[in-house]
């Protein structure tokens, strides 16, 4: 796990009174990472509406590259390191290049900072988010109790004493749900996490934390005005983002995706349409290509973030993630 730079991001959150209770009792901030967007912007979205994202360290965790180790959970990295070490003691082998790779004292080094300067600074509210980070987060506060205020973002699945508080998204309750026990069998039951109903300790969300909140979107009002200003109306935008286990696109659903907006072409004065990092670049040239050279459309070029622009706008478009679309009657609803 590293030290590294937060990313500048704003973001959404809790009540104004609740903020400020909040805000009069923890004055700095710990994020533990994993590497991925999707998860650490759920961490940076609570620190923001917190008031502490000037006040916050990051880390991240860093998991080995290539070979089997890559594969393997935080937590038994833990285990090997420790395995590794004994070994290497006793026999007074050198294991350099072994024990750097987990970097396991990040825990021990928040905590003891947290305790250093409780005093002075109050408790440390630490957040973290993803599989990865779960090991690190439940350390900190084994380690720090008294001195430390740990919420994991999206469900751990087991051993949720392990922390202050979990946040995670309603839906993941859905097995424990009647409408989820009709349709998971019985036989696969024992193995659907979670087995429990929500704790006092969990903070159940309609969706996932996002960092969509007013000054955003004020911010990304005033950064395209100018742009999007002499745009002809109406105005539909897709957002593509990637393919996912239940939504395995490719070359045959951009074909189709071209086929449907330049049928709809003739109903709207603009189509702007955007990509994530995670869309297959064939589907990016597919796309491109069909539809760049129309007048009426703009195809994001990556630079700076349109997103939070679409959002104010209320545009028309869905993200292609979720699953395979019925496209007429979802993607868009003119």
């Amino acid at each position: 796990m590293r030290r590294t730079r937060p990313p500048e991001l704003a973001v959404t959150g809790l009540s104004e009174n609740l903020q400020g209770d909040i805000y009069r009792t923890v004055k700095r901030a710990v994020v533990i990472g994993n590497g991925c967007a999707g998860a650490e912007n759920q961490c940076f979205g609570l620190v923001h509406s917190l008031g502490l994202f000037d006040r916050h360290l990051y880390h991240r965790v860093a998991r080995p590259k290539g070979g089997i180790l890559q594969w393997l959970p935080i937590s038994l990295y833990k285990r090997i390191h420790r395995f590794i070490s004994t070994i290497c003691a006793r026999f007074s082998i050198n294991a350099t290049g072994i024990t750097n790779v987990f970097e396991v004292d990040d825990a021990k080094q928040i905590a003891a900072m947290a305790r250093s300067t409780f005093d002075k600074n109050g408790p440390l509210l630490v957040v973290a988010s993803g599989s990865d980070t779960i090991s690190v987060a439940s350390s900190i506060r084994r380690l720090a109790m008294e001195n430390v205020f740990v919420v994991q973002v999206q469900h751990p699945r087991s051993h949720l004493e392990r922390f202050d508080l979990v946040i995670t998204p309603r839906h993941d309750y859905f097995s424990l749900t009647p409408e989820g026990k009709m349709q998971i069998p019985f036989f696969l039951r024992p193995w659907v996490t979670p087995r429990e109903p929500p704790g006092r300790n969990v903070f159940l969300t309609t969706g996932a934390l996002h960092y969509a909140d007013a000054s955003t979107l004020r911010n990304a009002t005033l950064e395209w005005k100018e742009e999007f200003a002499s745009l002809s109306k109406p105005l539909v935008v897709v957002n593509i983002g990637g393919p996912t286990r239940n939504c395995l696109y490719g070359v045959d659903l951009a074909k189709q995706l071209c086929g449907m907006l330049q049928s709809i072409l003739w109903s709207c004065g603009s189509l702007r349409i955007s990509f994530s990092r995670r869309t297959p670049k064939k589907v990016v040239e597919i796309i491109t290509g069909e539809l760049s050279s129309n007048s009426k459309v703009y195809i994001w070029d990556g630079k700076g973030n349109p997103f939070m622009l679409w959002v104010l706008n209320g545009v028309h478009g869905n993200f292609l993630t979720s699953r395979r679309l019925s496209m007429k009657e979802e993607l868009f609803d003119l």
